[in-house]
């Protein structure tokens, strides 16, 4: 039987509101006791005595059972979610900045006193990858998890290949919008996709990583010119984060952006729409969909979390607490189309090969391999102005996929 929640919500921004509008449709046995907000002169269309700016009527209050923490500030969300956990209280969250640099602490937390967390709208908005991972796919047969995981930077990108928008322009719709915040830095860097990246490798491999150690790029730096390019091959660009085991104990974790094919499932994955394929030795591409901004899709998946807390659900970490977990490693190749101006950035990436290359008086690119280590190494200096830097092809992902297969067909 499903027992009663008591809610306590921190944050009442688009996500929390979304999440309220839901909740009040559904007769689910939950009570939103009290509302923490940050800005009380604000109107609400709530009456006042719902809310409060002391978080301490939430977190000291024995009839409170479960808190939901919805605030952008991620080090004060640390907080919150760590007290309420000490207080064996159960936690929903949807601040990835906030797990992700705190995960393996929530996990000693949740083991010490009993309380439950949950993510699910940390990743991807509406779609239910975290449980997917946790669940449904063994470590060993788990090759690897990519996808568009923002859907603010995929809206952009949508705009300028779809409707030949110029970025700022794009960039302005999504802010427009509610995708984007005034500062894009988390959407546009790629810091956001990384660190539901680090978030989903943890269920998928068992694997905790600071995020500092995983290389992101983003699309700020995008121009006409790259643009030009991946229409005249047929590609499109989009944001890519990726995790790839490439043995037995090693994973590589990064996120570019990626000139990619109309035969890829991403292809087609729009506006502010996430898509997250799954790739495992048997099941081979598994394909995952939906809406990864906004407040009525990440709502829906808080809602998922706060339904399964009625029935003591949580996350066991199993992968986590085997005994051989792999490694991050980024020794590893990847196949770059990079635009450049100073000829010094080819030295310093310390290119394996160039098989294509292109200089005019405005516009130089060559395409090749380099190591992910010397990408994270000269990150600061690949964010200029004048540099793009984007993943192509993923011809060495079939190949190795097949052999993968391959070596696992000849044992039976």
């Amino acid at each position: 039987m499903a027992k009663k929640l008591t809610i306590g919500l921190f944050g009442f921004g688009v996500v929390g509101q979304g999440l309220y509008d839901i909740i009040r449709t559904k007769d689910l046995n939950l009570e939103i006791k009290k509302i923490a907000i940050k800005h009380p002169e604000k109107q609400r269309s709530l009456p006042s005595e719902l809310f409060t700016t002391n978080a301490k009527e939430i977190l000291n209050d024995p009839a409170i059972n479960t808190v939901i923490e919805l605030i952008n500030d991620a080090e004060a969300a640390f907080e919150i979610v760590s007290v309420a956990l000490t207080k064996g209280k159960n936690v929903v969250s949807a601040n990835k900045k906030m797990i992700a640099n705190h995960l393996e602490e929530l996990i000693d937390l949740q083991e010490e006193f009993g309380g439950s967390l949950l993510y699910e709208g940390a990743v991807c908005g509406s779609i239910p990858i975290i449980r997917n991972l946790e669940e449904y796919y063994d470590n060993e047969l788990l090759y690897s998890v990519r996808g568009i995981f923002n859907g603010s930077s995929n809206y952009i990108l949508s705009k300028v290949f779809s409707e030949n928008l110029n970025y700022n322009t794009a960039l302005k719709q999504a802010q427009d919008l509610g995708f984007a915040e005034t500062d894009p830095t988390l959407d546009v860097g790629g810091f956001d996709a990384k660190f539901k990246l680090v978030i989903a490798t943890a269920h998928a491999y068992g694997l905790i990583i600071n995020p500092d150690d995983v290389i992101n790029i983003g699309i700020q730096n995008l121009s006409e010119k790259d643009i030009r390019y991946a229409k005249e091959k047929g590609y499109k660009i989009k944001l890519i984060p990726t995790a790839r085991k490439i043995n037995d104990q090693q994973v590589v974790l990064y996120v570019l952006p990626k000139l990619i094919q109309p035969e890829d499932f991403l292809y087609n994955v729009e506006n502010e729409y996430n898509g997250v394929i799954v790739q495992a030795a048997f099941a081979d591409q598994q394909f995952f969909f939906g809406k990864g901004a906004g407040g009525h899709p990440t709502g829906s998946a808080v809602l998922s979390d706060i339904a399964a807390l009625r029935y003591d659900y949580h996350y066991e970490y199993k992968k986590y607490h085997q005994p051989r977990a792999p490694e991050l490693t980024n020794a590893f190749l990847v196949n770059v189309y990079l635009r450049y101006q100073d000829e010094k950035i080819i030295k310093l990436l310390g290119f394996e090969d160039i098989s294509e290359r292109l200089f005019t008086h405005n516009f130089n690119y060559l395409i090749g391999t380099v190591s992910l280590q010397n990408i994270l190494d000269n990150a600061e200096e690949l964010s200029k102005e004048g540099i793009f830097i984007a993943e192509i092809g993923n011809k060495n992902i079939a190949i190795e996929h097949q052999q993968t297969l391959e070596s696992i067909e000849s044992v039976f």
